[in-house]
Parts: structure tokens; C-alpha cells; sequence
């Protein structure tokens, strides 16, 4: 994991803010969902991106490499 040098407190309803670098880098937007993952004793927030990354299609969702995609667009690719 990539330390970037940001330390934040955890304000009294337990909210933290992410820097607006960090969230123009991850394209991460104001209203955006992120997905919380716990390993070990490290906490991970991750974009939630529940459709095809392309098509924003919910059906029949495909990881791949860590993104998600439906079959049309993965047909797609392929060829």
C-alpha cells in the first residue's frame, strides 16, 4: 500500500474527509457510494461501481481484473 503523507481525525459522529486530491485522482464525486473492506487492522474504501464500467449495465455483471462488465461489452472487447 502507497502512503500518502495525509493524516485526518475522525470528527464526534465518526466521519473523516478525503482531500480533494485524492478524490479528483480516484474519481471519486461528492454523492459517489465507496465500498468499506476490512483486512487485518486496515480499513480500505473502495468506488463503488456496481454496473459495466462502460455501458452502466446491471445485469449479468462480469469482474474482471477488478472492474465490472457486462457480457455485450466484454463481447465486445474481445473482438
Amino acid at each position: 500500500m502507497k502512503s500518502t503523507g495525509i493524516v485526518r481525525k475522525i470528527d464526534g459522529l465518526g466521519r473523516v474527509v478525503l482531500p480533494i486530491e485524492l478524490r479528483r485522482t480516484l474519481d471519486i464525486a461528492e454523492s459517489d457510494a465507496l465500498e468499506i473492506f476490512v483486512d487485518n487492522s486496515t480499513i480500505v474504501l473502495k468506488k463503488y461501481q456496481p454496473a459495466c464500467i462502460f455501458c452502466d449495465n446491471a445485469r449479468d455483471i462480469k469482474v474482471y481484473k477488478g472492474k465490472n462488465i457486462c457480457p455485450n461489452c466484454l463481447k465486445e472487447l474481445a473482438e
